[in-house]
């Protein structure tokens, strides 16, 4: 993140008071401080907001929200629209890594852009994500429903998908290893400058893990491995007489 913003109780600035925050507050004032003409932001449900929709257009960008529970009318009504969906629009499976394979679907509608109580809407879609994992044997399935203010003639179902995999690398590459890995936010620290520490050190530890696993295995594996080898860490931070950067977990 470029540009981050606290949330939470935050102090006001000149006054004993504090103030209430969270993410949806600071979604503006993060952007604020970024170009974002002509770009496409993505946002978890949380974020799927109308005032938010509306903010991103008339900066000139587009929206990409996934749609949940949060905003229930919307979720029915694009779920039903894509209840007998047919073949979808696009599809595609990726190559085997850290022994999986991926199968995605992706259907797009515009039937709904006048029907949809939210601003800009000009399509929906939903995506079926597959997963084969070879070691189990298992099958799982995930179905997610979106929106987005790009119009079919900017954004076809090929670039729908490729946009939704963009978010979710970057939320399953860090988010996601912080919450699972860390399990982040049970966290008791909520004094001082102890949560953003805490916060800056779990991800520092995270990159540094990232390269003892050099895309092989997963963060979670390579945590077992090191728990069991704390030396390598710090002969590879070079904390020890006879450390080298050639070091090879």
């Amino acid at each position: 993140m470029l540009h981050p913003k606290k949330v939470g109780t935050l102090p006001v600035k000149d006054s004993e008071e504090t103030k209430q925050t969270n993410e949806i507050g600071m979604f503006i004032p993060l952007l604020d401080a970024i170009k974002i003409d002509g770009k496409d932001i993505t946002a978890d449900a949380l974020l799927t907001q109308r005032k938010l929709a509306g903010y991103l257009v008339d900066c000139g960008a587009h929206y990409h929200f996934t749609v949940k529970g949060n905003q229930a009318s919307l979720q029915a009504d694009i779920a039903l629209l894509f209840e007998g969906r047919g073949a979808p629009d696009y599809s595609e499976v990726t190559p085997p890594d850290h022994g999986r394979i991926e199968a995605r679907r992706i259907w797009c509608s515009t039937a709904l852009n006048a029907y949809l109580d939210f601003p800009h809407v000009a399509q929906v879609f939903l995506i079926e994500r597959e997963v084969f994992h070879k070691k189990s044997q298992k099958l799982t399935c995930e179905t997610a429903l979106g929106i987005t203010s790009r119009p079919q003639e900017q954004a076809n179902a090929q670039r729908l998908l490729t946009v939704n995999r963009g978010h979710w690398a970057i939320e399953n590459s860090c988010h996601y290893i912080i919450d699972w890995n860390y399990d982040e936010d049970r966290s008791r620290i909520s004094k001082g400058n102890g949560p953003e520490n805490m916060t800056r050190l779990r991800r520092f530890a995270v990159g540094v893990i990232k390269m003892f696993a050099k895309g092989k295995t997963s963060v979670a594996e390579k945590m077992q491995q090191l728990n069991r080898k704390v030396r390598l860490v710090f002969d590879y931070l070079r904390m020890t007489q006879n450390s080298t950067r050639g070091v090879t977990p």
